[in-house]
């Protein structure tokens, strides 16, 4: 096996991780203000990157020795199914496998495209079984890397007597990238989502807690000038004809100003940050009733 072959494989893999730690942290900085088409557009661009990539890894393929090619195509398809999901990494193997049936071809193609949607198909399984467990962890990546060696071997075998001579000769550098490769970066790749994921809920905590004190703030101040304005109309209300034009319009103050007193209870009761739907040319807002503890009892 050549050494410097492995370091491309390796390196391209590792290009990958540096991707999707920016990609994931611009996405998740923009998803709460973004509009509905950003989840698929994430699945977009996450899916074409790591298709990519796949790609790359066919192209950079390792010498085993005798004229013999082997690579780690399953890698970065796997890895982005359990990071992102089955569409994204249903996505990048259909990328690889235009690659591998228009620009490849032969008599192998069949059995590489199988392998390459058996993969994908294989890595959200995976997916499901973790999610069920609470997380991807050790076992479920290096389960995942087992499942791939035996596509890889189905693959092989699908192509005759020829990849079944090939697959004896090099079943341990195929057990090694399956394995190793898909369970090794898997790891790599889930701590890098937790980390964001992390970095992610402790900015979402900070900007809460600045938004809270904030709106305290203005509802003790609106609350000082309401009592004021409250105080008045109620002693000039107590001068009026009862049946009078200008009762009426200080009952509808009297109004007015109980309205105000439900928008300080609920800027007092901040507990999450949601936002009003974009409306024409209106900046961004927080939605003081949405975000207030109080929302659900109106």
């Amino acid at each position: 096996m050549e050494p410097h072959h492995v370091v491309e494989a390796v390196g391209i893999v590792v290009l990958g991780l540096v991707f999707y730690s920016y990609s994931r942290r611009w996405f998740e900085s923009t998803d709460r203000t973004a509009p509905p088409s950003r989840v698929p557009l994430r699945i977009l661009v996450n899916g074409l990157a790591f298709g990519l990539l796949t790609v790359a890894l066919m192209i950079s393929r390792i010498d085993v020795g005798q004229g013999v090619f082997v690579d780690a195509r399953a890698v970065p398809i796997a890895l982005i199914t359990l990071v992102e999901g089955g569409w994204a990494g249903l996505l990048a193997a259909l990328v690889a496998c235009v690659y591998r049936v228009a620009w490849l071809g032969g008599s192998g193609a069949p059995a590489g495209v199988l392998g390459l949607l058996a993969t994908a198909g294989a890595s959200a399984l995976a997916l499901a079984w973790a999610r069920r467990d609470g997380g991807v962890r050790a076992r479920h990546a290096f389960a995942l890397g087992g499942a791939v060696y035996i596509i890889t071997f189905v693959s092989f075998l699908l192509v005759g007597e020829r990849g079944i001579a090939i697959f004896t000769r090099e079943w341990l550098p195929l057990l090694i990238i399956s394995v190793g490769g898909v369970g090794g970066f898997s790891r790599l790749f889930i701590d890098v989502a937790g980390a964001m994921a992390a970095e992610a809920a402790r900015r979402e905590a900070a900007e809460l807690r600045a938004i809270a004190l904030l709106a305290r703030a203005a509802a003790h101040e609106i609350n000082n000038a309401l009592m004021i304005v409250a105080g008045g109309l109620s002693i000039l209300a107590r001068r009026l004809p009862p049946d009078s034009e200008d009762s009426q319009w200080a009952t509808r103050a009297r109004d007015g100003i109980e309205a105000v007193k439900q928008i300080i209870i609920r800027m007092n009761a901040i507990s999450q940050i949601e936002e009003v739907p974009p409306q024409g040319l209106l900046p961004p807002m927080l939605d003081i009733r949405r975000s207030s503890r109080t929302s659900s009892a109106d």
